[in-house]
């Protein structure tokens, strides 16, 4: 229990980080084309705080560069996202905190489509209609109180 609350992990299994990225010098001029990859992708997403700890989505191994697949032509991002257990009572804001910070971080033109890894979760398909609905998506950050605990997930700590 933490805070008179009842954490649906309690103790979860904690990942090693993985190093950052070395930027070539063609990654740093602004005046090159620089296709948006996977690894980029996985950058902007692996310091997302979990809702329940004090870890990093990187941290709980919920998310991995290897579940990203970008196609930067075709201006589409696809995430899959495994929740530490498959009862997880977050993993709708969980893929709702991927889905905010890569439409805020991504140009316009991108489509990101965000779901749960197959057979990851017992409520999969139903989060994942609600991950995919825009009309969802938007009242959901209309919500002042659901869009102050997505911006707590999207804020980086001090480490």
């Amino acid at each position: 229990m933490s805070g008179g609350i009842q954490l649906d992990n309690a103790n979860p299994v904690v990942f090693e980080k993985s190093g950052a990225r070395q930027l070539t010098a063609s990654e740093e001029d602004e005046d090159v084309h620089d296709p948006i990859d996977d690894r980029e992708i996985f950058d902007l997403i692996r310091s997302i705080n979990d809702p329940e700890h004090p870890l990093s989505l990187e941290e709980l191994n919920v998310v991995e560069q290897i579940r990203i697949k970008v196609n930067d032509t075709e201006s589409t991002v696809g995430i899959e996202f495994t929740p530490t257990i498959p009862h997880c009572s977050m993993a709708t804001l969980i893929g709702l905190s991927i889905k905010v910070k890569l439409l805020r971080s991504l140009p316009n033109r991108f489509k990101v489509d965000v779901q749960i890894t197959p057979g990851s979760h017992a409520s999969e398909e139903a989060v994942n209609k609600q991950l995919a609905d825009k009309e969802r998506v938007a009242a959901a950050l209309e919500n002042s109180a659901l869009l102050e605990v997505v911006n707590q997930c999207l804020t980086t700590r001090s480490a």
